[in-house]
């Protein structure tokens, strides 16, 4: 998501489609949850996501703990 869009109003959990630097919005909300710990992340506060497994994190050592548990599992298209 870039400075530009935002979901100003929309309340609940956002469904999103994470690419290269950025994220698209595909369901409006204002959080998304993490995918190890389930923590909600507020969309402005999220940082770290999986383009190859398409999901979020909650900070920088639980994306790193995900990697190293799907470390040879992800194929690249």
């Amino acid at each position: 998501m870039n400075r530009f869009e935002r979901n100003f109003g929309f309340k609940g959990e956002a469904k999103l489609r994470y690419l290269d630097g950025e994220v698209q919005v595909i369901t409006p909300g204002e959080f998304v949850r993490c995918a190890v710990t389930g923590q909600t992340i507020p969309l402005d506060e999220l940082r770290y996501w999986s383009v190859a497994l398409q999901e979020p994190y909650v900070d920088a050592a639980t994306s790193l703990k995900r990697v190293r548990e799907t470390a040879g599992q992800v194929k690249s298209t």
